[in-house]
Protein backbone atom coordinates (compact mmCIF):
# COMPACT_ATOMS: atom_id res chain seq x y z
CA UNK A 1 0.00 0.00 0.00
CA UNK A 2 1.74 3.39 -0.93
CA UNK A 3 1.07 6.12 1.91
CA UNK A 4 -0.38 9.46 0.07
CA UNK A 5 1.27 12.40 2.52
CA UNK A 6 -0.36 15.80 3.31
CA UNK A 7 1.85 18.48 2.60
CA UNK A 8 2.55 19.07 6.37
CA UNK A 9 3.74 15.69 6.70
CA UNK A 10 6.16 16.41 3.84
CA UNK A 11 7.20 19.34 5.40
CA UNK A 12 7.99 17.12 8.47
CA UNK A 13 9.68 14.46 6.42
CA UNK A 14 12.02 17.97 5.18
CA UNK A 15 13.08 18.05 8.82
CA UNK A 16 13.82 14.72 9.11
CA UNK A 17 16.28 15.06 5.47
CA UNK A 18 18.16 18.29 7.07
CA UNK A 19 19.55 15.73 9.59
CA UNK A 20 20.26 12.87 7.40
CA UNK A 21 22.19 15.85 4.89
CA UNK A 22 23.77 17.21 8.01
CA UNK A 23 25.42 13.63 9.39
CA UNK A 24 26.34 12.94 5.60
CA UNK A 25 28.08 16.04 4.91
CA UNK A 26 29.56 15.86 8.48
CA UNK A 27 30.96 11.96 7.76
CA UNK A 28 32.37 13.30 4.48
CA UNK A 29 34.33 16.19 6.06
CA UNK A 30 35.57 13.41 8.19
CA UNK A 31 36.39 11.01 6.34
CA UNK A 32 40.79 10.71 6.16
CA UNK A 33 43.43 8.90 5.25
CA UNK A 34 43.69 6.72 9.14
CA UNK A 35 40.08 7.32 10.61
CA UNK A 36 38.13 4.13 10.96
CA UNK A 37 34.79 3.48 9.64
CA UNK A 38 33.48 3.25 13.30
CA UNK A 39 34.43 6.68 14.10
CA UNK A 40 32.26 7.80 11.01
CA UNK A 41 30.02 6.32 12.44
CA UNK A 42 30.23 7.47 15.97
CA UNK A 43 29.98 11.18 13.96
CA UNK A 44 26.82 10.40 12.30
CA UNK A 45 25.76 8.96 15.96
CA UNK A 46 26.15 12.59 17.10
CA UNK A 47 24.85 14.74 14.97
CA UNK A 48 21.49 12.71 15.03
CA UNK A 49 21.77 12.82 18.53
CA UNK A 50 22.04 16.56 18.36
CA UNK A 51 19.27 17.32 16.15
CA UNK A 52 16.16 14.80 18.68
CA UNK A 53 16.88 12.31 16.01
CA UNK A 54 16.81 8.18 16.05
CA UNK A 55 18.20 5.90 13.21
CA UNK A 56 15.94 3.84 10.99
CA UNK A 57 19.16 1.76 10.56
CA UNK A 58 19.97 0.57 13.84
CA UNK A 59 18.64 -2.51 14.81
CA UNK A 60 17.13 -3.04 11.30
CA UNK A 61 16.76 -6.59 10.46
CA UNK A 62 14.93 -7.56 7.24
CA UNK A 63 14.34 -10.89 6.48
CA UNK A 64 17.60 -11.49 4.84
CA UNK A 65 19.58 -11.08 7.88
CA UNK A 66 21.16 -12.93 10.58
CA UNK A 67 21.62 -9.88 12.66
CA UNK A 68 20.01 -6.25 13.52
CA UNK A 69 22.19 -4.30 11.67
CA UNK A 70 24.82 -2.57 14.49
CA UNK A 71 25.16 1.11 13.21
CA UNK A 72 23.57 4.42 12.34
CA UNK A 73 25.21 4.52 8.94
CA UNK A 74 26.47 1.76 6.31
CA UNK A 75 29.85 2.62 5.15
CA UNK A 76 30.46 0.77 1.83
CA UNK A 77 34.13 0.81 0.76
CA UNK A 78 35.43 0.04 -2.35
CA UNK A 79 33.86 -2.91 -4.26
CA UNK A 80 31.09 -2.86 -1.62
CA UNK A 81 27.92 -1.65 -3.38
CA UNK A 82 25.36 -1.25 -0.18
CA UNK A 83 24.67 -2.48 3.41
CA UNK A 84 28.66 -1.68 4.36
CA UNK A 85 28.72 -2.43 8.36
CA UNK A 86 31.34 0.14 10.55
CA UNK A 87 34.17 -1.35 11.22
CA UNK A 88 37.64 -0.40 12.69
CA UNK A 89 38.63 -0.89 9.06
CA UNK A 90 41.36 2.82 8.46
CA UNK A 91 40.45 4.68 5.88
CA UNK A 92 43.03 4.27 3.35
CA UNK A 93 44.85 6.53 0.21
CA UNK A 94 42.26 6.76 -2.84
CA UNK A 95 39.61 4.51 -1.13
CA UNK A 96 36.12 4.72 -2.51
CA UNK A 97 33.60 5.35 0.13
CA UNK A 98 29.89 5.24 0.33
CA UNK A 99 27.68 6.34 2.98
CA UNK A 100 24.16 6.09 3.55
CA UNK A 101 22.01 7.19 6.24
CA UNK A 102 18.84 7.54 7.90
CA UNK A 103 16.59 9.50 10.33
CA UNK A 104 13.53 9.40 11.77
CA UNK A 105 12.64 12.70 13.09
CA UNK A 106 8.64 13.44 14.46
CA UNK A 107 7.79 9.62 13.51
CA UNK A 108 9.00 10.75 9.86
CA UNK A 109 12.00 9.03 7.78
CA UNK A 110 14.66 10.71 5.84
CA UNK A 111 17.06 8.55 3.33
CA UNK A 112 19.92 9.50 1.42
CA UNK A 113 23.87 8.09 0.47
CA UNK A 114 26.92 9.96 -0.82
CA UNK A 115 29.96 8.54 -2.58
CA UNK A 116 33.06 9.89 -2.39
CA UNK A 117 37.06 9.35 -2.41
CA UNK A 118 39.54 9.71 0.79
CA UNK A 119 42.89 11.15 -0.36
CA UNK A 120 43.87 10.52 -3.90
CA UNK A 121 41.25 9.85 -6.19
CA UNK A 122 41.17 7.65 -9.25
CA UNK A 123 39.94 9.30 -12.93
CA UNK A 124 37.93 6.02 -12.93
CA UNK A 125 36.38 6.35 -9.72
CA UNK A 126 35.20 10.63 -10.06
CA UNK A 127 34.06 9.32 -13.71
CA UNK A 128 31.83 6.81 -12.05
CA UNK A 129 30.63 8.84 -8.95
CA UNK A 130 29.93 11.75 -11.34
CA UNK A 131 27.89 9.16 -13.21
CA UNK A 132 26.00 7.62 -10.48
CA UNK A 133 25.14 10.96 -9.53
CA UNK A 134 23.59 12.13 -12.98
CA UNK A 135 21.72 8.89 -12.86
CA UNK A 136 20.31 10.30 -9.49
CA UNK A 137 19.63 13.35 -11.40
CA UNK A 138 17.67 12.18 -14.36
CA UNK A 139 15.77 9.75 -11.90
CA UNK A 140 14.68 12.60 -9.85
CA UNK A 141 13.65 14.43 -12.96
CA UNK A 142 11.65 12.15 -14.05
CA UNK A 143 9.64 11.96 -10.78
CA UNK A 144 7.08 14.27 -11.76
CA UNK A 145 3.19 14.06 -11.40
CA UNK A 146 1.30 11.76 -14.20
CA UNK A 147 4.53 9.70 -15.30
CA UNK A 148 5.04 6.23 -14.05
CA UNK A 149 7.59 4.44 -12.04
CA UNK A 150 9.37 3.02 -15.11
CA UNK A 151 10.34 6.48 -16.40
CA UNK A 152 12.10 6.95 -12.91
CA UNK A 153 13.67 3.35 -13.46
CA UNK A 154 14.49 4.51 -17.04
CA UNK A 155 16.22 7.49 -16.77
CA UNK A 156 18.48 5.94 -14.48
CA UNK A 157 19.28 3.14 -16.19
CA UNK A 158 19.99 4.93 -19.35
CA UNK A 159 22.48 6.95 -17.66
CA UNK A 160 24.10 4.34 -16.28
CA UNK A 161 23.93 1.59 -19.03
CA UNK A 162 25.07 4.49 -21.48
CA UNK A 163 28.22 4.85 -19.61
CA UNK A 164 29.03 1.35 -19.50
CA UNK A 165 28.04 0.45 -15.91
CA UNK A 166 26.01 -2.32 -14.12
CA UNK A 167 23.03 -2.12 -11.93
CA UNK A 168 22.92 -4.29 -8.77
CA UNK A 169 20.60 -6.89 -9.54
CA UNK A 170 17.13 -6.55 -7.98
CA UNK A 171 17.99 -3.68 -6.06
CA UNK A 172 16.94 0.29 -5.85
CA UNK A 173 14.60 2.52 -4.74
CA UNK A 174 11.98 2.63 -2.24
CA UNK A 175 8.77 4.25 -1.01
CA UNK A 176 9.42 6.40 2.12
CA UNK A 177 7.57 7.94 5.15
CA UNK A 178 6.62 6.97 8.62
CA UNK A 179 8.55 3.68 7.96
CA UNK A 180 12.01 4.03 5.89
CA UNK A 181 11.07 1.33 3.75
CA UNK A 182 7.24 1.22 2.25
CA UNK A 183 5.53 0.79 -1.17
CA UNK A 184 6.28 0.98 -4.20
CA UNK A 185 10.02 -0.28 -5.10
CA UNK A 186 11.72 2.12 -7.54
CA UNK A 187 13.83 -0.08 -9.64
CA UNK A 188 16.95 1.30 -11.68
CA UNK A 189 16.50 -0.16 -14.90
CA UNK A 190 13.29 -0.41 -16.81
CA UNK A 191 10.75 0.13 -19.37
CA UNK A 192 9.11 3.83 -19.70
CA UNK A 193 5.54 4.14 -19.83
CA UNK A 194 5.04 1.07 -17.28
CA UNK A 195 4.18 0.63 -13.46
CA UNK A 196 2.65 2.93 -10.77
CA UNK A 197 1.48 6.27 -11.86
CA UNK A 198 3.34 9.28 -9.38
CA UNK A 199 0.87 11.11 -7.53
CA UNK A 200 1.15 14.87 -5.49
CA UNK A 201 1.95 13.32 -1.95
CA UNK A 202 3.97 10.71 -3.13
CA UNK A 203 7.64 10.00 -1.71
CA UNK A 204 10.13 8.04 -2.90
CA UNK A 205 13.91 7.00 -2.05
CA UNK A 206 15.22 7.51 -5.35
CA UNK A 207 19.11 5.34 -5.47
CA UNK A 208 21.01 4.58 -7.92
CA UNK A 209 24.23 2.09 -7.61
CA UNK A 210 26.72 1.95 -10.31
CA UNK A 211 29.73 -0.81 -10.62
CA UNK A 212 32.39 -0.74 -12.51
CA UNK A 213 32.92 -4.05 -13.83
CA UNK A 214 29.42 -3.46 -15.93
CA UNK A 215 28.15 -6.77 -14.24
CA UNK A 216 24.94 -6.55 -12.44
CA UNK A 217 25.39 -9.70 -10.01
CA UNK A 218 27.05 -9.15 -6.55
CA UNK A 219 27.83 -11.28 -3.79
CA UNK A 220 27.22 -11.15 0.36
CA UNK A 221 29.69 -10.54 2.33
CA UNK A 222 30.80 -13.23 5.32
CA UNK A 223 29.41 -10.53 7.55
CA UNK A 224 25.68 -11.47 6.29
CA UNK A 225 24.99 -7.79 5.43
CA UNK A 226 27.76 -6.16 2.71
CA UNK A 227 26.95 -6.41 -0.22
CA UNK A 228 29.51 -6.62 -2.96
CA UNK A 229 30.37 -6.72 -6.48
CA UNK A 230 30.64 -10.35 -7.97
CA UNK A 231 33.64 -9.29 -10.18
CA UNK A 232 35.10 -7.21 -7.01
CA UNK A 233 35.05 -4.13 -9.11
CA UNK A 234 34.38 -0.66 -7.67
CA UNK A 235 31.17 0.71 -6.83
CA UNK A 236 29.13 4.03 -5.65
CA UNK A 237 25.89 4.71 -4.76
CA UNK A 238 24.12 8.28 -4.42
CA UNK A 239 20.74 8.75 -3.01
CA UNK A 240 17.91 10.98 -1.86
CA UNK A 241 14.40 11.20 -0.63
CA UNK A 242 12.14 12.78 -3.26
CA UNK A 243 8.56 14.23 -2.78
CA UNK A 244 5.96 14.49 -6.20
CA UNK A 245 4.50 17.96 -6.02
CA UNK A 246 2.54 19.13 -8.50
CA UNK A 247 4.93 21.74 -8.72
CA UNK A 248 7.76 19.23 -9.58
CA UNK A 249 10.18 16.97 -7.56
CA UNK A 250 11.00 18.08 -4.29
CA UNK A 251 14.53 17.13 -2.80
CA UNK A 252 14.10 16.64 1.31
CA UNK A 253 17.66 15.16 1.50
CA UNK A 254 19.52 17.93 0.16
CA UNK A 255 21.55 19.68 3.35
Amino acid sequence: MVEIKTDRALDAMREAGRVVGEALATVRASAAVGVTLRELDAVAREVLRAAGADSPFLGYRPGFAGTPFPAVICTSVNDAVVHGIPTDYRLRDGDLVSVDCGARLGGWTGDAAVSFIVGTPRPADLRMIETAERALAAGIAAAVVGARIGDIAHAIGTVARGAGYGLMEGFGGHGIGRAMHEDPHVPNDGCPGRGMRLRHGMALAIEPMLQAGGRDQYRTAPDGWTLCTADGSRAAHVEHTVAITDAGPRILTIR
